[in-house]
């Protein structure tokens, strides 16, 4: 069996013994080794004793020695190696230099012998001239070798003169030398420069060699993520290497994997299903692969792994995760026979708890780690855990070595100190359950001096005054508690209810910070505020988190702490407050100062966000609201906005009563979803729906009704009746109509031939439930006589989404954010757009919109900031908007210069980011850069890039700055004009281009505008004028501008006046569609689709 291995397999495993290689050159003969059969183990085990064990045996009887005094560390040019040696017989010593290749060859570099004679110890000097191509990087006129995974220098003594070594020398030594890799060793200085056609060929030759940088670890979470226990998480796609050696490398290892996961994980609950995903390798035939670990009811961790044939493995660890502190998962595999599971918790500044277990595999692992995805947290056919993510790393070919008692957190786990504030939050309650006891107790001891209580509550009484905690008052703060508001809320909730829950004490907390943030008026009181909004926070109101953590990111009258918001947003996120989930998904899209961009992060909140929005929108609530994107500015549409008391509402109304079925819709969508300020009611919006249908056999009102009947909402369900009135709209070519009768084929009858029938016919009408319904059926196989396709259903998904359904943009983030292997690529940032679209429709976000827009509409500037301010820190456009609106609006005094140039800077910048930006926020970021702030320098090309994009978007004022740009002397460049197109401009001289960009201005189509533009238009030529002309032509030219001035501004008005009765003209002729008053909105939301 011994003698099938061969001689290099012999050296080889020599090689390995002795050798101490670096990182790469350990992964590279690892996996070399890791291929053997358990026989050629054995037989290399044996080869062993025999070449090392007894050769040592034998140099210890013997008399001779031999060292290197001076041994080099890597090959070296011209090396004089010292060496030390002594013979107790006449023998020969052999010095040689072996290299090990990766192809498994062993090729002999440099030999010498020389013959020795017994005596006393000396010392030979030899020079060791290492070949080129090992010490110098390949050029033009060092060759290419193959990859070397080690260097060993040797000597023996033996007793005869041959190169062999002898199977019993008397005596050798051996060091292993460190290679570097090729590209990170020297170049060669040649004496002679090469020809021209050598260089030529070097340089664009297939001889060059390239290795492109790649790292051999993979970060499948790189900062912080809090999972909430459903099943949303992160995930991730790994390509194969560009570097052939790595490639090669790592498809040899499919089989015999040597690799590492590194999971850092804190935990808060334990998991309450069967098994919670902790990381789960998801193959392209959606199966589990390797590895996939989840976290059992019971705390241990179940291990799944795949074999060669598609067969899977598991095994469970002996040990638990502990709750409450972070703990570093370590799963490891050795080459596909063997795993070693182990977790080191880190409690406080104590030394980590350290567990492991090992585990024989029945059959060989295979790991392709391109195939398919990896999922951390909750997917597709799980649920996440309950808890926290630190850094998560995957070293694809390496298994690193680590000492486990001494750990040390992440970076980003130190900055956030989670389990600091997880801490301090339990003895917070620690404290406030005490406080609560001792009040209860002392509140019933009151009533039972002003009452009759029964005999149990007296004797629990009496034995409750030999309490062991101090007696205080349970109105007033004991000197270690110093929370007075707290206490205050305690008193108040024992006299209204008698009895007090935690959970309570945090809501009353956050309605009193509310109320006296709305009272003061002042960023001031912020300060002051923070400790209670944390307490309600701690006490498990999220809202109060999110608050607080906007407030430290924004610094608006606290210190700005960007880690700590950071944290907030996590408690809050993890515990599944929507608002929370949405500025994290928008802080990994964008970025901050303390958190990468990271677009897998990124959906996986989104995602979670854009499921429950589906959710909210089938369960209507007085917590929810229609999202509005109004802007502040928006003078007309804020005058739209109304009540139930408002004018327009009863204007509405009246036309509703005599007969315009367009002002039934219109009212019946207002009070169902909650817009333009109407309060939900729905049951009115319900009555309101009937009698467009009944009365006014109006297809649309037909619909809805059908609708909320199918769903019971606001009415008992009847579904005949809502099939009656489906078909009566889908007589009248309606299309939502057709696809809702179509769902009820689906749904009721099972008849997918006719459904399927219903929404291609709506298909074709573009119709966006159609899309997505038979986008479901493929995706499904149920489609009649076609089996499953993913592409067709992604097309079906894309259409969908494109006409704006809210679930077909889910649907197709998904797909984008896994891809179809060989069919659709993965676009991870698209994915994180369309979800982030599906998510800003959620109706929570919608009801702090109101909020803000309802104070601002009161007067109550500093609310509508706050409100805003929560949903500008979510990546609302409208809501970044309006918050820089109010920053630079702001009362005089009410804030910090610095912060309103700040604020203004930071979210008319973030809402410019959108796809279709408020040309006033460019035209006022290219202000804030024209100017000279402390906080920015001044920048008149980037301002001049702002005024260029609100110009191109047919804004006057983007015109009229330019122009303004140009006439003090700032040269725009070519690029900008002919972005502009008025690249004939670039070379002519500042009256022509001047008088470009103020007529462009004069024709944008402002009323407001063309007066100014004109204006501007005429200065420039006057002081054109002024610098060219004499002063008899001065003279005669100022008196032609005095008369064109004076017939502009009579002919002006005229003009105006004239095309404001030509517009009423056709207005008249063209009245509003249904009669819809021009005022409102014309876009609005149906009943939830179906």
């Amino acid at each position: 069996m011994c003698a099938k291995s061969g001689g290099p397999a012999q050296n080889q495993h020599f090689f390995y013994v002795f050798s101490t290689r670096s990182r790469v050159l350990t992964v590279c003969h690892s996996n070399l080794w890791n291929m053997r059969k358990l026989q050629r183990m054995w037989c290399w085990l044996s080869q062993v004793i025999i070449f090392v064990i007894v050769p040592e045996c034998f140099g210890q009887r013997s008399s001779g020695t031999v060292t290197f005094l001076n041994p080099p560390e890597s090959p070296n040019p011209d090396y004089p190696l010292r060496v030390r040696y002594l013979c107790g017989d006449t023998s020969t010593v052999h010095l040689q230099v072996l290299v090990t290749f990766d192809t498994g060859s062993v090729v002999t570099i440099f030999k010498r012998h020389w013959p020795c004679t017994a005596g006393a110890r000396r010392i030979r000097l030899v020079l060791i001239r290492f070949p080129d191509w090992l010490v110098y990087q390949p050029d033009w006129r060092i060759p290419v070798s193959n990859w070397v995974l080690g260097c060993l220098l040797r000597a023996w003594v033996s007793r005869g003169a041959l190169a062999e070594r002898d199977r019993f020398p008397f005596a050798n030594a051996v060091v292993s030398l460190t290679v570097p890799s090729p590209l990170s060793r020297p170049f060669k200085q040649h004496v002679l420069c090469p020809s021209w056609e050598a260089e030529t060929r070097w340089r664009f030759g297939k001889n060059r060699w390239q290795c492109p940088a790649e790292n051999e670890v993979a970060s499948l979470v790189t900062s912080l993520y809090g999972s909430t226990g459903e099943p949303f998480g992160v995930t991730k796609t790994l390509q194969p290497y560009r570097n052939d050696l790595l490639e090669d490398l790592r498809l040899k290892a499919i089989f015999h994997p040597w690799c590492a996961f590194h999971i850092w994980v804190l935990l808060t609950q334990p998991c309450r299903d069967g098994l919670c995903g902790i990381v789960h390798h998801i193959d392209s035939k959606e199966n589990y692969a390797t590895p996939s670990l989840f976290l059992t009811s019971s705390g241990h961790i179940h291990v799944q792994l795949q074999g060669e044939n598609d067969q899977s493995t598991a095994f469970l660890s002996h040990f638990t995760l502990a709750l409450g502190s972070w703990c570093l998962l370590s799963f490891e595999l050795r080459g596909g026979t063997m795993g070693t599971i182990a977790a080191a918790c880190i409690d406080g500044h104590n030394q980590p708890v350290v567990d492991s277990s090992d585990h024989m595999f029945k059959m060989s692992v295979k790991l392709d780690d391109t195939d398919g995805y990896f999922v951390v947290g909750g997917g597709k056919f799980t649920k996440g855990i309950e808890g926290f993510y630190g850094p998560v790393l995957y070293y694809r070919t390496m298994i690193p070595s680590i000492n486990m008692y001494e750990l040390h957190l992440p970076q980003p786990i130190r900055l956030v100190n989670l389990s600091g504030w997880i801490q301090t939050c339990q003895e917070f309650k620690s404290k406030l359950n005490d406080q609560i006891s001792d009040s209860s107790h002392t509140h019933t001891a009151l009533r039972l001096t002003e009452g009759c209580v029964d005999v149990y509550t007296e004797l629990m009484l009496r034995a409750g005054q030999a309490s062991s905690r101090s007696q205080c008052d349970p109105y007033r703060p004991s000197k270690r508690f110093h929370r007075r508001l707290t206490a205050q809320v305690i008193k108040l909730l024992l006299h209204k209810y008698g009895s007090v829950d935690p959970a309570a004490v945090g809501r009353v907390l956050y309605s009193a910070v509310l109320r006296k943030l709305s009272s003061y008026r002042s960023v001031r009181v912020m300060g002051r505020l923070m400790p209670s909004l944390l307490q309600a926070g701690c006490l498990g109101h999220d809202g109060a988190l999110h608050l607080a953590a906007v407030l430290y990111s924004s610094g608006l009258g606290v210190e700005k702490r960007p880690c700590k918001s950071w944290m907030l947003s996590l408690l809050a996120a993890q515990r599944d407050w929507r608002l929370a989930l949405l500025r994290l998904g928008h802080l990994h899209h964008v970025g901050d100062e303390a958190v990468p961009p990271d677009p897998d992060l990124s959906y996986a909140y989104y995602s979670n966000v854009a499921k429950q929005t589906l959710a909210d929108r089938q369960q209507p609530s007085s917590k929810q609201t229609f999202v509005e994107s109004i802007h502040l500015n928006d003078e007309e549409t804020l005058k739209a906005q109304t009540n139930e008391d408002d004018d327009i509402f009863h204007w509405l109304k009246l036309q509703a009563r005599n007969g315009a079925a367009d002002a039934e819709q219109t009212l019946g969508r207002m009070l169902f979803w909650g817009q333009q300020g109407v309060a939900p009611d729905i049951p009115t919006a319900v009555r309101h729906y009937e009698r467009g249908a009944v009365r006014l056999q109006d297809p649309v009102s037909m619909y809805d009704y059908a609708i909320v009947l199918l769903l019971g909402q606001g009415v008992p369900q009847d579904v005949p009746r809502a099939v009656t009135f489906l078909k009566k709209a889908m007589d009248q070519g309606f299309a939502p109509a057709i696809t809702a009768l179509g769902w009820y084929y689906e749904q009721y009858e099972r008849d997918y031939q006719r459904a399927a029938e219903l929404w291609e016919q709506a298909d074709l009408l573009e119709n966006p439930d159609a899309a997505m319904n038979l986008g479901v059926l493929h995706l499904q196989g149920l489609y009649p006589g076609q089996p499953a396709d993913k592409v067709k259903a992604y097309t079906y998904f894309l259409k969908s989404a494109q006409r704006g359904h809210m679930n077909g943009g889910i649907e197709l983030a998904e797909m984008w954010s896994r891809g179809i292997p060989g069919l659709v690529a993965r676009r991870p940032v698209d994915a994180v757009l369309w979800a982030k679209w599906a998510s800003e429709h959620n109706g929570y976000l919608g009801l702090v919109l109101r909020k803000g827009l309802n104070a601002y509409l009161k007067g109550k500037w500093f609310m509508a900031l706050v409100y805003y301010l929560m949903c500008a820190e979510c990546g609302f456009e409208a809501a970044q908007f309006n918050t820089a609106f109010l920053c630079e609006h702001s009362p005089t005094g009410s804030l910090n210069s610095s912060f309103v140039t700040q604020c203004m800077l930071q979210y008319y910048n973030l809402s410019i980011q959108n796809q279709n930006p408020t040309p006033y926020a460019l035209v006022r970021l290219g202000d804030l850069l024209y100017e000279q702030h402390s906080m920015v320098r001044r920048d008149l090309s980037d301002a001049a890039e702002m005024y260029k994009r609100a110009a191109l978007l047919n804004d006057p004022q983007g015109w009229y700055s330019l122009g303004v740009l140009v006439q003090q002397g700032h040269r725009l460049s070519a690029t900008l004009l002919s972005d502009l197109d008025l690249q004939q401009h670039y070379f002519a001289d500042k009256r022509t281009l001047l008088t470009a960009l103020y007529q462009r201005c004069r024709e944008s189509g402002s009323d407001e505008s063309y007066i100014p533009c004109t204006l501007a238009l005429l200065a420039s030529h006057w002081h054109y004028l002024q610098e060219q002309g004499p002063a008899t032509v001065q003279l005669v030219s100022a008196l032609v501008i005095v008369i064109a001035t004076v017939s502009f501004f009579k002919l002006v008005p005229a003009f105006l006046r004239q095309r404001s009765a030509s517009s009423r003209r056709t207005s008249e002729d063209n009245p509003p569609e249904n009669g819809r008053p021009q005022e409102l909105p014309t876009e609005q939301e149906a009943p939830p689709a179906v």
